[in-house]
C-alpha cells in the first residue's frame, strides 16, 4: 500500500532535524511550488522550483539558522494536501537573536513526492531577529 501524503510529510521533519538534507530533498518532485514570504535581504530563502532547489534551501537555512524548537500542534489532511500548524523557535546565527513564531505549512504530495511547500510565519519576527530592529509599521509619528 502506498504511503499517504501525511506519512510523507511526517518523514520530512526528522530528516531536517537530523540535517539529512539530501534525503529530505529526495522527498520532493522535480517541479516544486515553493513560497515563503520573507523580508528582503534574508539570505536563507532562495528562489526554488525543484528538489535540487529544496536541498539548497535546507542547506542555506542550516548555515544561517539554528533550530531550537519545533512543535507540531496539528496536522490537517484532505486528499493530496497536508497543512501542518505549529510553533518554531530558531536562533539566527549572525545575530544570536531568536525567531519565535507560529507557522502554517501547506504541503501537497502527488505520486509520493512533495510538489508544494508554502510556509507562512511571522515575517516581522524574522526581520527583528535578523536585522535587529522592527521596520516601520506603515505610519510615521507625524501622521495624524
Amino acid at each position: 500500500m502506498p504511503e499517504s501524503p501525511t506519512q510523507t510529510v511526517q518523514r520530512l521533519f526528522p530528516l531536517l532535524a537530523e540535517g539529512r538534507t539530501d534525503e529530505a530533498a529526495a522527498l520532493f518532485a522535480n517541479a516544486v511550488s515553493f513560497s515563503i514570504p520573507h523580508p528582503p535581504g534574508v539570505p536563507w530563502v532562495p528562489e526554488v522550483d525543484s528538489a535540487d532547489g529544496m536541498r539548497e534551501f535546507f542547506e542555506l537555512l542550516a548555515a544561517h539558522v539554528r533550530p531550537k524548537l519545533t512543535e507540531v500542534g496539528q496536522i490537517v489532511a484532505e486528499g493530496d494536501d497536508v497543512v501542518v500548524l505549529g510553533r518554531m523557535v530558531s536562533e539566527v546565527k549572525a545575530t544570536g537573536r531568536d525567531i519565535d513564531t507560529a507557522f502554517a505549512l501547506h504541503i501537497t504530495v502527488r505520486a509520493g513526492r512533495i510538489t508544494r511547500y508554502h510556509l507562512y510565519e511571522d515575517t516581522l519576527a524574522v526581520a527583528e531577529a535578523y536585522f535587529g530592529e522592527a521596520p516601520a509599521r506603515g505610519r510615521s509619528e507625524d501622521a495624524p
